[in-house]
């Protein structure tokens, strides 16, 4: 992953904290990028830029009832670090949707393989390794 300057000044990163969805869950991403204004604001966020869950038992909850609730609280990018297949699977374009778990999910789901690199939708000059977030 590489950090630049504005990004440190900009974002907050929080791993394994609440975020706010508005009364129907309060999950606990394994990563949660918020703007540090947004993070002045309350204890829980209620927005986020990005978040990233690393899915090894947990793929299909993640998958379903984790990806339709973010979609729900807007969250424009929605990572799943796929452990047991070692890829990336990007959620984007969150919209309603009747089949989804809490009526909400993405349009756009793009599988990324070891060898890409990807950039948030809002951090278009960071760039993570899928290889370097897979690790060995």
């Amino acid at each position: 992953m590489v950090i630049t300057p504005h990004f440190v000044h900009t974002h907050i990163v929080r791993v394994q904290m609440t975020f706010d969805v508005g009364g129907i869950s309060m999950p606990e991403p394994d990563l949660l990028v918020i703007s540090r204004e947004d993070a002045a604001k309350c204890a829980y966020p209620t927005t986020a830029e990005l978040i990233i869950e690393v899915a090894n038992t947990s793929l299909a909850y993640d998958r379903r009832e984790k990806m339709s609730i973010y979609a729900r609280a807007r969250v424009p990018d929605y990572w799943i670090l796929n452990v047991v297949d070692r890829q990336l699977e990007v959620h984007r374009d969150p919209h309603p949707n009747r089949k989804a778990f809490v009526g909400h999910a993405y349009r756009s789901v793009q599988i990324l393989r070891e060898s890409d690199v990807v950039s948030a939708l809002s951090l278009p000059r960071v760039y993570f390794s899928i290889a370097e977030m897979l690790g060995p």
